[in-house]
């Protein structure tokens, strides 16, 4: 009976060893919520749904675009509230406005792998705060049809806008606030010498020249020659790319833009942007995922048909329609960061003191 009683236990112990073996059923993870980035840009800036719909479904991530107006307004409003930033990366800032950034030492240093496909003349701060996304010339833009039936030649100078037979038909931008109006500036400072630019703008105020806070405001309110534009001025300021939107956005087929853009030596000044991580900022390797994805083929391949700049990653082929009717000019103004860092400020001042005095 001994042996029995044991052997009956011996079973119970092993039916019941069996029970908790038995496999339970798993519950599949709730899914992670995706992360959101916030990139802090400019009013104009502009991409396809595809491409920002790509990296977040790779990173599952919410990209949050803030629109802080024009260059200077957003690079202002970057740096008052560094210590608590309203978005993670920046996006847009250019040459004329990098040097007040880095100075206020709002960005953080992060060397792209992608950089790798980028010319080395783009890359304008060796510390690698931001990194080079896109180029273009600011220039001169007319209206085709206005100096066909005026009979007037176009200007082919920046002294020639001071001639009276161009009088009260330019429009620029404010150089305090906007960065075409700033590289405008630099070119004349550039072009004329700095000894003589005042003179110069003097000159333009004398001969009527419209000065507006942005790109938005002269180019769709005052100029005439665009098809969305609802202006009266046939100059403006602008870029050599501007044309081939026009030809893009036209309702009707076209060949030849109603816009064009003078790039005659002297005349432009050569604007390239930058993306950058914002010091303070949140989910850091989620911004070095998006810097590394403005550089690649997806997003700069949707530049030129979006913002109407040339993607800086040489790779990338352009679209037939930019090819034809972006310009980009053989002879631009340049001048280095360092320069523009140590008297933007001073020029800009000036500038306002014979401008809008």
């Amino acid at each position: 009976m001994k042996h029995k009683t044991v052997a009956v236990l011996f079973a119970a112990v092993l039916l019941t060893g069996c029970a908790t073996m038995t496999p339970v059923p798993t519950v599949a993870p709730t899914p992670e919520a995706p992360r959101v980035l916030r990139v802090m840009t400019y009013s104009s800036f502009d991409i396809s749904e595809q491409v920002v719909a790509e990296f977040e479904a790779t990173h599952n991530a919410q990209l949050q675009f803030l629109d802080a107006g024009d260059t200077g307004t957003m690079v202002s409003t970057a740096i008052l509230s560094m210590e608590n930033p309203q978005a993670d990366v920046m996006y847009g800032i250019d040459n004329t406005f990098l040097s007040r950034a880095l100075q206020a030492g709002i960005f953080e240093p992060y060397e792209a792998e992608a950089l790798a496909s980028i010319p080395d003349e783009y890359e304008l701060d060796d510390q690698h705060r931001v990194s080079p996304v896109d180029f273009g010339d600011v220039c001169l833009n007319y209206d085709r049809s206005y100096f066909e039936e005026q009979g007037l030649a176009v200007p082919d100078s920046l002294e020639a806008l001071a001639d009276p037979a161009y009088r009260g038909l330019l429009v620029a931008e404010n150089p305090a606030s906007s960065s075409p109006g700033l590289a405008f500036l630099l070119a004349t400072i550039v072009t004329l010498g700095e000894e003589n630019h005042l003179d110069y703008w003097e000159a333009l105020v004398e001969n009527d020249i419209l000065i507006v806070d942005s790109w938005d405001t002269a180019y769709y309110s005052e100029f005439s020659g665009g098809a969305f534009s609802e202006g009266t001025r046939p100059l403006v300021v602008s870029y050599a790319t501007s044309p081939a939107a026009e030809v893009y956005f036209s309702e009707e087929p076209l060949d030849v833009s109603p816009t064009g853009a003078v790039v005659a030596p002297g005349t432009c000044f050569r604007q390239i942007e930058f993306v950058g991580i914002l010091k303070n900022g949140q989910n850091r390797d989620l911004a070095e995922a998006f810097v590394e994805y403005v550089l690649g083929a997806s997003f700069q391949g949707d530049i030129p048909l979006h913002m109407f700049v040339f993607p800086v990653n040489e790779t990338v082929a352009l679209p037939e329609v930019f090819a034809e009717h972006a310009l980009r000019a053989e002879q631009p103004a340049t001048m280095s960061v360092d320069a523009i860092e140590q008297n933007r400020e001073s020029w800009v001042q000036a500038w306002i003191d014979v401008v809008l005095q």
